[in-house]
């Protein structure tokens, strides 16, 4: 990679200014998020976590209290509502039974210890575990999801067949262990990923666009 990972950091920084995420009022409710965005934009998610605000469900007792029914009911903007709410249930489920509701306690558990506990909840996959892990609990974790795995391959900066962990791996080894660090240069991908890195890049205005391999982005990464 001749272009450094801090160099594009600096870069999207300069193009966007810090983007202030996640959005979120306590790491509870950073969790919900997680969770609710799987599959959905987030404006749905907004919708569906304001319904929970209002009827004063954004707490661990509140969440483990309400059954699956009402709680599918509540966050029905949000879509796969079912599911989700079973995936809520279960994650509410384990704070409750692991750290006796305790989101201080949980977070203050060895990173690779929780994030592992994590992976074993159903629903609970690698980005929604590290979104939880980096968000949330404000842990030193590099989130990997679609828009950044596309900027990366496509500027022929890591393989186009690296996976999840390849992509983190690779981040996290040309990056300061640094919390703030990881949080901002994640949104900002996202953010470039959005505007201009999607499914049919739109490279002309891109603030990436001069680093782009000869010829234009690599392969077809969707």
């Amino acid at each position: 990679m001749t272009v450094s990972l801090n160099e594009l950091y600096n870069r999207l920084l300069e193009a966007y200014g810090p983007q202030g995420w996640w959005p979120g009022e306590t790491p509870l409710e950073v969790m919900v998020g997680a969770v609710l965005t799987q599959n959905t934009a987030w404006k749905n998610v907004e919708r569906a976590i304001l319904n929970l605000r209002e009827d004063a469900l954004l707490s661990v007792a509140a969440l483990d209290a309400i059954s699956q029914e009402e709680l599918a009911e509540t966050i029905r903007p949000a879509g796969y509502f079912r599911l989700k709410s079973r995936r809520l249930k279960n994650l509410v489920e384990f704070v409750v039974g692991r750290y006796g509701g305790s989101l201080d306690a949980m977070f203050s558990t060895e990173l690779d210890r929780l994030r592992e506990e994590l992976l074993q909840i159903n629903g609970i996959g690698p980005e929604t575990a590290d979104s939880i892990l980096l968000y949330a609990g404000e842990l030193p974790t590099f989130v990997v999801d679609n828009y950044t795995a596309r900027v990366l391959k496509r500027h022929g900066w890591i393989e186009a067949d690296a996976d999840y962990y390849a992509i983190q791996s690779f981040c996290e080894d040309h990056l300061a262990k640094d919390t703030r660090l990881y949080n901002e240069l994640h949104a900002l991908l996202v953010r470039v990923g959005n505007e201009f890195c999607r499914k049919i890049p739109q490279c002309d205005d891109c603030p990436l666009r001069e680093w782009l391999p000869e010829g234009g982005p690599l392969g077809d990464q969707q």
